[in-house]
C-alpha cells in the first residue's frame, strides 16, 4: 500500500503467531472467519433521525429500506462465504490460537525472509496475496476498511482534521483531504448559495454551489467510468470543470427530499439515482454498485449543503456500516461550517467596527505631513482600544492625539469610538489641550468606574512653529530633528483618563521645520521581553539609525520611516495592539504671513481692502485682487457690526490663499437666500460663490470666519 496516498489511517499490524497444531477453521473468501459455535448476532435496531434534532447522526437504514445486512435470521447457521464481511471468529479452545484477518488497506508485515516472500511458490494465504481471492495483491492503492476499530480510528483522526479548521475553507478542505484516498477516491462538496448565518431566514430558492473538489490523481482514471482522462497530477478545479457549479434545488423534486431526509444514502437507491442527475448534470457518470454515497450537509437548525463520496469500480464497493462514516464526517463538517460562518461574521463585524472608529483617510493640513499605522494585536482579534486622530483647527493648526484604552476586545473598542469622538467634540471648541484631557476624563467616569484609557494631545501651529503637549499616562513622544537626533520630550505623565480628580498640564515646545513628532501608543515599546523605558530607547535609536541613512540635510520618507519603526518588532514582541501617527512640521514661513488688528469701526472694512491689496502686491497675486478685496471687505464688514474688541485679520499663503477674519462674538453665521427686498444678507452668499473653499470655527474667545482661494 502507498503510505503517501493514505491520509490519518492509524491502524496496529500485526504478526502472525506461530500454529499451535490444531488446523485453521475454513476461511471465508471474503476475508473473515466463519463462526462454527457461537450464535450469529442481531443486526442493530435502526435509529430514525429525527428531523427537528440539530446534532442527530444518521443510522443504519433497516431491512425494511431495501439495504442488506448481511445477517441470517435467528436460529439459523451462517453459510460459508456468505457472513457479514465485519465478523469476528468464535473464541478458540485453550491453547490453540487462530490469526486474525488484516482489514484491507493495512499492509500485512511478513514474517519470511526476503527470499522467501520474493519466491515463485506463494501459497495462498501467504502475505503478499489477496486473502479473498488467492491472488497476489497490487503493489500499492487504497483499500477497504475491514473492522469496525479501522473505521473507529478513521472517524476519529478525521473529525479531529475537520475540526483543526476555523474558517469555511480549512473545514472543506479538511473533509477532502481527509477522505481521500482513505475513504473515498473522489469527493464534491456543495455548500448553499448564500449560506445562511445563525437564526437567519434564508429567502428565495435554494441554490447549492460547487466548493471544493478532490481527487486521487492518477492517469487512468479514463478507466474508472466515472470521469474522464486528465493530466498527471490535475488540480481539483479539473474536476470542478466536468460537473455543474451552481444547482437550484426544485421544491419537492428529488434532490429536496433527499436533502430533507438527511441520511447518507447509497447513489443507486432511487432517490439518490434520481436525485444525482439533479445535482451533478449530465456531465458526471457516477459507478453503479453501492460506489457512490451522497450525504447531506446539516447544520445546527438546516441543510446547509451535500457532497458525494466517489469509487472506482475497480476497488470494493462501499459496504453499509460505511454510511454510519459518512454520516459522522458529514455531521462534524457541517457544524464546523456553521461555527466558521458565525466566526467570519464576528470578524467582520469587528473590523468594521475598528475602521469605522479611525480614521479612513487623514488630512492635510497647512504646515504639516502626516502618515499612521495601526496594527492589532492578533489576527483573531482584530478590534481593540488604540485610536490615533489628526484634527484640523482654525488658524491652520491641527491637533494630533493618540490613545489607548485597556484591553483589546469589542468593549474597548465601544468606549475608543466614545472618547475619539468626544475628543473631536472638543477641539471643535479650540479648548486648550489640559482641558480637552480634563473633560475626556469626565466623560470615561460617566461611561464606567473601570473605564480607563491613557491619552496624548497635542497642537502644533505652524505659523509660531511651536507645539503644545498635554499627557494623561501615556508613553511619551519621540522628535526627531532634522539633524538625526532623535530627542524623547520630557512631557509631564499625569494620571490616565478615568482616575478623576486629578489636574493636567501642557507644556509649549519648539516645532522647528524638518522635525518628525512621533506619536505611538504602549504596544510598540512594551512587552513580555522588555519594559516600557527599555522600548522607548530602542525606538529612539531606531529613528536616529534610520535618519543617519538619508543625510543631514533631507529626512526620512515618512511613510518609510513608519515602516522602519514596525521593522523594530520581533516575535514575541506583539503583545498589544498599535497606534502610531507621525507628523512631519515644514510650518509657514513669517514672509508668507501676513497679520493685522481692526478696530470695530465703519473704516474697518476699508482699510481692511487696503491691507490686503498691499499683501497681495509683495506677494505677486495682484490677479485676486479684485476677488479678496470683496471678499475680505464683506466678512470684515459683518464682524465689525456685532463686535466690542479688535478684529484680527490674518493672509496666509501657501499652496493657496487663505484669509482668515476673527471677532469675539461666538455666534456663527449662517448661510441664507436673501430676499429681493433684503438690504442686507448677500455676504455670505458671495464668498460661497467665488471662495475655493470656507467656513466658520467657534473658539473659545469668540469665532473665526476664513476662506481660500486659488493661486492660479
Amino acid at each position: 500500500m502507498d503510505s503517501t496516498r493514505v491520509t490519518e489511517h492509524p491502524t496496529s499490524h500485526e504478526r502472525r503467531r506461530p500454529s499451535t497444531g490444531r488446523p485453521p477453521a475454513p476461511a471465508d473468501p471474503r476475508g473473515a472467519l466463519l463462526r462454527t459455535s457461537e450464535p450469529p448476532r442481531a443486526s442493530p435496531p435502526a435509529t430514525p433521525f429525527d428531523r427537528e434534532e440539530p446534532h442527530g447522526a444518521a443510522a443504519l437504514p433497516s431491512p425494511a429500506d431495501g439495504q442488506d445486512t448481511g445477517t441470517p435470521p435467528s436460529g439459523q447457521a451462517t453459510p460459508p462465504g456468505t457472513g457479514p464481511e465485519h465478523s469476528q471468529p468464535a473464541a478458540a479452545e485453550p491453547g490453540t490460537h487462530r490469526p486474525r484477518p488484516a482489514p484491507e488497506g493495512i499492509p500485512v508485515q511478513s514474517i519470511q525472509s526476503p527470499d522467501t516472500a520474493a519466491g515463485p511458490d506463494r501459497q495462498p494465504g501467504d502475505p503478499g496475496q489477496d486473502r479473498r481471492t488467492g491472488q497476489g495483491r497490487p503493489p500499492s492503492g487504497p483499500m477497504p476498511m475491514r473492522r469496525d476499530g479501522d473505521r473507529l480510528r478513521f472517524v476519529g483522526a478525521a473529525t479531529r482534521r475537520i475540526a483543526r479548521g476555523i474558517d469555511l475553507d480549512e473545514i472543506v478542505m479538511g473533509l477532502c483531504r481527509a477522505t481521500v484516498p482513505t475513504f473515498s477516491d473522489a469527493i464534491l462538496v456543495y455548500l448553499r448559495d448564500p449560506l445562511p448565518v445563525g437564526d437567519e431566514r434564508p429567502t428565495g430558492p435554494v441554490v447549492l454551489r460547487l466548493r471544493r473538489t478532490d481527487r486521487i490523481p492518477e492517469e487512468r482514471d479514463s478507466e474508472s467510468g466515472f470521469m474522464p482522462a486528465l493530466q498527471l497530477q490535475p488540480e481539483p478545479s479539473e474536476l470542478s470543470a466536468l460537473t455543474a457549479e451552481l444547482c437550484e434545488v426544485r421544491p419537492g423534486g428529488a434532490l429536496a427530499e433527499v436533502l430533507r431526509g438527511v441520511r447518507p444514502v447509497f447513489a443507486d437507491a432511487p432517490a439518490a439515482h434520481a436525485a444525482l442527475p439533479e445535482l451533478l448534470g449530465d456531465n458526471l457518470n457516477v459507478p453503479t454498485g453501492q460506489r457512490a454515497i451522497l450525504a447531506p450537509l446539516r447544520g445546527r437548525r438546516r441543510v446547509i449543503g451535500a457532497a458525494l463520496f466517489l469509487r472506482r469500480p475497480e476497488r470494493v464497493a462501499f459496504e453499509t456500516d460505511d454510511l454510519l462514516v459518512a454520516a459522522q464526517l458529514a455531521t462534524h463538517s457541517a457544524l464546523g461550517i456553521d461555527k466558521a460562518v458565525l466566526y467570519g461574521r464576528e470578524a467582520y463585524i469587528a473590523d468594521e467596527l475598528q475602521r469605522t472608529m479611525l480614521p479612513e483617510t487623514l488630512p492635510r493640513p497647512t504646515g504639516v505631513r502626516l502618515a499612521s499605522r495601526y496594527l492589532p494585536a492578533a489576527e483573531t482579534a482584530r478590534a481593540g482600544g488604540d485610536w490615533y486622530d489628526a484634527i484640523p483647527l482654525p488658524g491652520s493648526r491641527v491637533a494630533l492625539v493618540v490613545g489607548d484604552v485597556m484591553g483589546h476586545s469589542m468593549t474597548s473598542a465601544a468606549i475608543m469610538g466614545q472618547l475619539r469622538t468626544t475628543a473631536q467634540t472638543l477641539a471643535g471648541l479650540d479648548l486648550p489641550p489640559q482641558e480637552v484631557l480634563h473633560h475626556l476624563d469626565e466623560q470615561a467616569q460617566r461611561l464606567g468606574t473601570d473605564r480607563m484609557a491613557t491619552c496624548l494631545y497635542a497642537v502644533y501651529d505652524p505659523v509660531s512653529h511651536r507645539i503644545t503637549i498635554a499627557n494623561a499616562g501615556h508613553p511619551p513622544p519621540v522628535l526627531l530633528h532634522l539633524g538625526g537626533r532623535a530627542e524623547v520630550l520630557r512631557v509631564p505623565a499625569g494620571a490616565p483618563i478615568g482616575v478623576g480628580g486629578v489636574d493636567f498640564e501642557a507644556v509649549e515646545l519648539d516645532a522647528p521645520a524638518g522635525a518628525t513628532l512621533l506619536l505611538y501608543t504602549d504596544g510598540l515599546v512594551e512587552s513580555r521581553l522588555r519594559d516600557v523605558w527599555t522600548g522607548i530607547e530602542q525606538l529612539r535609536e531606531r529613528l536616529s539609525a534610520t535618519a543617519q541613512l538619508t543625510g543631514p540635510d533631507h529626512p526620512p520618507p515618512l511613510e518609510a520611516l513608519c515602516d522602519e519603526v514596525l521593522d523594530m518588532l520581533g516575535p514575541g514582541d506583539r503583545d498589544d495592539d498599535i497606534a502610531l501617527l507621525a507628523a512631519r512640521f515644514h510650518g509657514i514661513a513669517p514672509s508668507d504671513v501676513a497679520y493685522w488688528f481692526l478696530e470695530p469701526e465703519d473704516s474697518a472694512p476699508g482699510r481692511a481692502r487696503k491691507l490686503a491689496r498691499r499683501a497681495l502686491s509683495r506677494w505677486g497675486l495682484e490677479e485676486l485682487s479684485d476677488s479678496v478685496e470683496l471678499l475680505v471687505s464683506e466678512v470684515v464688514t459683518n464682524a465689525v457690526r456685532y463686535a466690542s474688541r479688535p478684529v484680527t485679520l490674518r493672509l496666509l499663503r501657501t499652496d493657496v490663499l487663505r484669509c482668515e477674519v476673527g471677532d469675539d462674538v461666538p455666534q456663527l453665521p449662517r448661510l441664507r437666500q436673501a430676499r429681493a427686498t433684503d438690504e442686507g444678507g448677500r455676504g455670505l452668499y458671495l464668498v460661497n460663490r467665488l471662495a475655493r473653499r470656507w467656513g466658520a470655527t467657534r473658539l473659545s474667545t469668540g469665532k473665526v470666519v476664513w476662506f481660500e482661494l486659488n493661486r492660479g
